[in-house]
C-alpha cells in the first residue's frame, strides 16, 4: 500500500472535497482517500499494483478537479 498527498485545484467547498472522495472510493486499489477542502490536500491510501498514479489523476480530472 502507498499513502501519497496531492494538491487539489478547482475546488470551492466542502461539498467539493466531499465529491472527489466519493469518487476516490469507487476507484479499484484506492483503500483510503481524505480530501482536505481547507489546505487542497489529498490524502490516498492504494496499491500501485491496481492502480496507478495516472489513474488516480484521470479520475479526479473527470470529476472537474486538478492535481498538481
Amino acid at each position: 500500500m502507498v499513502k501519497a498527498t496531492f494538491n487539489v485545484e478547482g475546488m470551492h467547498c466542502a461539498s467539493c472535497a466531499n465529491s472527489i472522495e466519493k469518487v476516490m472510493k469507487k476507484v479499484a486499489g484506492v483503500k483510503a482517500c481524505q480530501v482536505n477542502f481547507g489546505v487542497n490536500k489529498m490524502n490516498i491510501d492504494y496499491d500501485p499494483r491496481t492502480v496507478s498514479g495516472a489513474q488516480i489523476r484521470q479520475s479526479v480530472e473527470k470529476a472537474g478537479y486538478k492535481l498538481s
